[in-house]
């Protein structure tokens, strides 16, 4: 494998979740909230290899809210190819794991999804945004299942991008639910509660 920093955690259950941290954070940061979502799940979590003043990430930025989108798409490719092998290296099936992004980490999910690098069963995207704005392929995303989770008063990642992010989802096919929280770009208990019961009640169960 690649030489991204992780952590692999062995669960009970067919399910792999990929997890992955908003910027600033590393391998550690989302395990609890790995854990809330689904006990009984294994855990792949990696560390961004991108540096914004000391703080890692899964891809550069020009400024707030503008990617650098050519980075994208190569740190895209990147970390699918890690994680194919860590799939390898670690005996789970990548066609049952779930990526669970928060905002940096939801933006890179979010592109490996589009640019179809991945066999995943689905995702759930807190605080995303589209990572592309060009040069998107039209590959199918049939069988997949999405949640995005926004925040009403988020500056950042806002309604109406995550809006835009449901509808590149929903034209490849992929069953897309978008909830709404009354908060901002933090996570928030009911973002945490709500994952959970919808992979519960969801098709990916």
């Amino acid at each position: 494998m690649n030489d991204f920093i992780h952590r692999f955690v062995h669960g009970t259950s067919h399910r792999t979740l990929l997890l992955l941290h908003g910027t600033g954070g590393n391998e550690d940061d989302l395990l609890p909230l790995g854990r809330a979502i689904d006990a009984d799940a294994s855990i792949l979590s990696a560390r961004g290899k991108v540096l914004e003043n000391g703080a890692p990430r899964f891809f550069r930025r020009l400024a707030e809210g503008v990617f650098d989108e050519e980075d994208v798409v190569v740190r895209a490719h990147e970390l699918a190819k890690f994680i194919s092998a860590a799939a390898k290296t670690y005996d789970f099936d990548e066609g049952a794991a779930v990526a669970v992004g928060y905002s940096n980490g939801a933006n890179i999910a979010s592109a490996m999804l589009l640019l179809g690098l991945l066999n995943l069963r689905g995702a759930i995207l807190f605080r995303p945004m589209p990572p592309l704005s060009r040069g998107v392929p039209n590959n199918s995303l049939e069988n997949f299942a999405i949640l995005l989770c926004s925040g009403r008063f988020d500056p950042i990642a806002t309604s109406e991008q995550v809006d835009a992010l449901a509808e590149l989802f929903r034209q490849r096919g992929a069953e897309v639910e978008v909830r709404q929280q009354p908060g901002g770009h933090e996570l928030t208990n009911a973002d945490i509660e709500g994952a959970r019961d919808w992979l519960a009640a969801s098709a990916i169960a």
